[in-house]
This record gives C-alpha cells, structure tokens and sequence, in this order.
C-alpha cells in the first residue's frame, strides 16, 4: 500500500498494490494492520470502524461538507468503488495551524484510491461520473445531535469543486446542504 501525506496534518492518500494477471485484478481495500502503519500507531491505537456506508449518487451530486462533533465524532475511510467523485477534507480544528483548509482528490474505481478524513475535519464530494458509488467505513456511529454541515462553496474556503468536470455550472444538492452553515457560522472542533 502506497501511503500520501498532505501539507495538511491528519488526511492520508492510500493507494493499494494492485495484482494484475489475465484473469482481471486482485487488491486489499481493506487492512486493519497495513492502516495503524500508514498512521503510525499500533494496531491497538488505531481507529476501529463501526459502520459503513455506501452512497449512489447521479453525475453533479454534491454530498457536504459533513462532520459529526464530540462526542461522536467520525473519521472515514472513502473509497469510490463505482465511477469518479472528487473528494474533500476540510480542517474544522481551531487549534491547527491549517484550521479553514482542504485537500482535495479524484477517487476511482479505476485508481483505487482511498482518503482517510480524521475526526476534525468536514468531508464532501462531488459526483463526477453518472451512477458514482463511494463506500466509507466511519469510526463513529451516526448521530443526528452531533451531526453538522458547512456549506459547499462557502468563499472563506475556496474550494476548487472541478464543476466543469461534471457538465453543470451548480451542484445537484440536498436542501440541508443548500442550507448549511457558512464556515465562519459553524461549530467546530476545538
């Protein structure tokens, strides 16, 4: 497993070994072990996932920016196992020298490609490709006290959602995600 940092401390890139022969693909999408490495803890400090989800969603769907605070808080694991999305975490801890920044990634069925959002962060993505289905195992169970939002395009945040790669010049959305809160509105980690 290939293991990415990003400039922002918490978010990983993992990229699974892929076997490739005649036959078609085989790959780990999931390691309890391989994942406490890439976050370099023991496989005893290592988040344990208590749910997952999957979502389908149609070409210019946009899901977030979701987080769920103390004391249910979630790190997900997402993974795009149908289509293309691209994926966002965003830093909503205070106290962190990157607090209000993101990473943003194109996740595939075809790269395989699986972002690690830690608890202190809000998650979104954008539907890219028609019928794009993501998986994420979550560390938290859901919990609508705890639930929150961040409006998508909130401008104190700067996302660059690549719309242009969808085909629309808005976002499909739900209503609470058209009525989230902006950034500076939101509550936040500490």
């Amino acid at each position: 497993m290939n293991v990415e940092s990003f400039a922002i401390d918490g978010p990983l890139l993992l990229t699974p070994t892929v076997h490739r022969d005649q036959r078609g693909s085989f790959f780990e999408s999931w390691n309890a072990r391989t994942f406490a490495a890439a976050l370099g803890v023991g496989e005893a400090e290592a988040p344990l996932f208590l749910q997952d989800n999957q979502s389908l969603s149609r070409c210019g769907v946009l899901r977030g920016l979701h987080y769920q605070l103390p004391p249910v808080p979630q790190g997900k694991l997402v993974r795009c196992v149908v289509g293309v999305v691209f994926d966002v975490a965003v830093d909503i801890r205070r106290s962190s020298p990157t607090f209000g920044q993101s990473v943003g990634v194109h996740l595939s069925a075809a790269n395989h490609r699986m972002l690690w959002v830690p608890p202190g962060f809000a998650h979104g993505f954008l539907a890219l490709s028609g019928g794009a289905e993501v998986l994420y195992k979550v560390t938290g169970l859901w919990s609508q006290r705890c639930e929150r939002a961040i409006l998508w395009n909130d401008p104190t945040l700067a996302i660059a959602w690549p719309l242009e790669e969808s085909g629309l010049a808005m976002p499909l959305l739900a209503a609470k995600d058209a009525a989230a809160s902006p950034f500076a509105a939101a509550e936040v980690f500490p």
